[in-house]
């Protein structure tokens, strides 16, 4: 059996001006980077504004287990059996980070042969979108030093820089330093930290902006560090704005490859479910929907997060409405929901199946809580009986949805025709009444709690008064309207990774809330997530180099 690079590397790419050509996009309008990737220029873009939209397709999933669950095969799958069934369809991802897949093995270009090519590039440097993001952050970090520095013009408390510096790989060690030791050229001392590149401001801000000017605008909106009277401060003070938005200038622009069946994909932003909002760049998705009759898309970690963040934050501030919902499962996860041991998945076990379930249909319920129909594509490995699929084919349906069996990882777009098919009807349909979970009058601290009882099922979230109280500040302050991020394990409903299934009766205890003004949104850290993951005991780079025919391996 041929590994996921093996595969992507006998790939029969076509040249990505024939790609663009497909989609409609002229040849001059693409910026080539190489001969099978290229950004989309931002003149062509604005040129679509009046072209009707396609109809949008969310892909998310149960909560990720060891088994593995398989969204992002099942998201570029998908679109390619779209367009097997003769539908004009476009994937939109997001791009990797270099932390995970030095840390965790994997890459977030799919697999088998549901693939998005070229495979290596997408998961080290690719267009160099997220170097341009992290010099963007440090940038503003270095001018708010430098400001204080020199004179303090704008009298920043020093105790009050709220703007932390990223790095787009896993360090744990950065998690929390002091900066500016060793004298008075230095600078003045202070304790600060990094984020992972994904948890940046900037990234949420460059996937969410609809053009340069809404990206300058949301950068100079971003709230930097306080007064010692507690006014805010923001990029736009400290005269950063302009210059971040130059080196951000090229990495705005969405970038377009092909899946290994030579269908058309943007790959764009990449922020983490967990920690961020989890979705690919809206103009990424907007100009896919003006391009394409069906736009597959996808959002991070299970629909807990990431769906919820769609819903709530993407589409309401881009104004997007899905028109149907994948659900991805697989019968080993409801394996291990249901008890069983990653060494034992392989063995037949029904009950533990049912008994696993549950965590899929919780997240059924949530979805169709926004008022969009769901359909599960139950994404098959070879370990899988016809009496487990059965078992959560019954399971969806007494749930009101209905689960197809998926081969695309084998098979291609041959094995995802029938759900190709079945997602094409439901959306054609326009049964979807898509509205967010909550309004935009409702408290902060009113919308965590949504959250938490309404997709969690937590009794109550535990906040101490300082949170709330700050939280009630910036209500005060005019940022009442903005919607939640929540910071959270991926792994559970709750914030213990170690509950699986569909756990009721617990606590969401919030940790700490950060404002992020340019994105539009408020980041609830939740238990123990961290925004800097640390790498594992065995980490990946371990076995990563170039074989004797300079060759990547061990990446995958």
């Amino acid at each position: 059996m041929r590994s996921d690079i093996e595969i992507a590397r006998a790939a029969n790419k076509k040249p990505i001006q024939e790609i663009g050509a497909g989609l409609g996009i002229p040849h001059e309008r693409l910026l080539p980077y190489g001969h099978d990737k290229a950004k989309v220029g931002q003149d062509f873009i604005r040129s679509l504004e009046d072209r009707p939209n396609g109809k949008l397709i969310l892909v998310t999933a149960i909560n990720p287990t060891p088994a593995g669950e398989g969204k992002t095969t099942t998201t570029v799958g998908l679109g390619d059996g779209l367009n097997r069934i003769g539908k004009k369809a476009v994937v939109c991802i997001r791009e990797a980070s270099l932390g995970p897949n030095f840390g965790m093995k994997g890459g977030a270009a799919g697999g088998g042969l549901a693939q998005v090519v070229p495979m290596e590039e997408m998961n080290l440097h690719f267009t160099g979108d997220f170097h341009a993001i992290t010099s963007a952050h440090n940038l503003l970090s270095a001018m708010i030093d430098n400001h204080i520095y020199w004179g303090n013009e704008l009298q920043i408390d020093e105790r009050r820089v709220v703007w932390r510096r990223v790095l787009d790989m896993n360090d744990r060690a950065l998690r929390d330093v002091v900066t500016s030791l060793g004298g008075v050229a230095n600078g003045f001392p202070r304790q600060t930290g990094f984020d992972i590149t994904v948890a940046s401001e900037v990234m949420a801000i460059l996937c969410l902006a609809n053009d340069l000017e809404d990206l300058q605008r949301r950068l100079g909106d971003m709230i930097v560090a306080y007064r010692r009277d507690k006014s805010a401060i923001t990029c736009r003070d400290i005269k950063a704005d302009g210059a971040m938005t130059v080196l951000l200038k090229d990495a705005m622009q969405p970038n377009l490859v092909q899946t290994l069946e030579n269908n058309p994909a943007f790959v764009h932003g990449g922020p983490f479910a967990n920690i961020a909002h989890g979705c690919n760049s809206v103009i990424a998705t907007k100009t896919a929907l003006k391009l394409a009759d069906y736009v597959v898309t996808e959002a991070g970690f299970g629909a807990d997060l990431g769906a919820e963040k769609f819903m709530n934050i993407k589409c309401r501030k881009a104004g997007l409405a899905p028109s149907a919902v994948v659900l991805v499962a697989t019968v080993r996860a409801m394996k291990m929901n249901g008890g069983v041991a990653k060494a034992d998945l392989n063995a037949e076990n029904v009950e533990a199946v049912k008994k696993g379930c549950p965590n899929l249909g919780r997240h059924i319920e949530n979805v169709k809580s926004f008022g969009v129909p769901v359909v599960v594509a139950i994404n098959h490995f070879v370990s899988d009986t016809d009496a487990e699929v059965e078992a959560v084919r019954e399971y969806v349906a007494s749930m009101g949805s209905e689960a197809i069996l998926c081969k695309h990882w084998a098979k291609g777009s041959e094995g995802i025709a029938d759900l190709a098919t079945r997602v094409a009807e439901i959306a054609d349909s326009g049964v979807a009444e898509f509205a967010p979970l909550y309004g935009d009058d409702m408290s902060l601290m009113g919308k965590i709690e949504t959250i938490a009882k309404r997709i969690y099922r937590a009794d109550e979230v535990l906040a101490d008064k300082s949170i709330r109280d700050q939280l009630k500040a910036w209500e005060e302050a005019g940022y009442g309207h903005l919607p939640i991020c929540m910071a959270k394990t991926q792994y559970s409903f709750s914030t213990d990774p170690n509950l699986r299934g569909a756990p009721t009766g617990h606590s969401v205890p919030v940790r700490e809330v950060r404002l992020s003004a340019g994105a539009g949104f408020v980041v609830v850290i939740c238990g123990e997530i961290m925004t800097m993951p640390g790498l594992p005991r065995t980490p990946a780079a371990e076995t990563i180099r170039l074989n004797a025919e300079g060759l990547v391996e061990g990446l995958f």
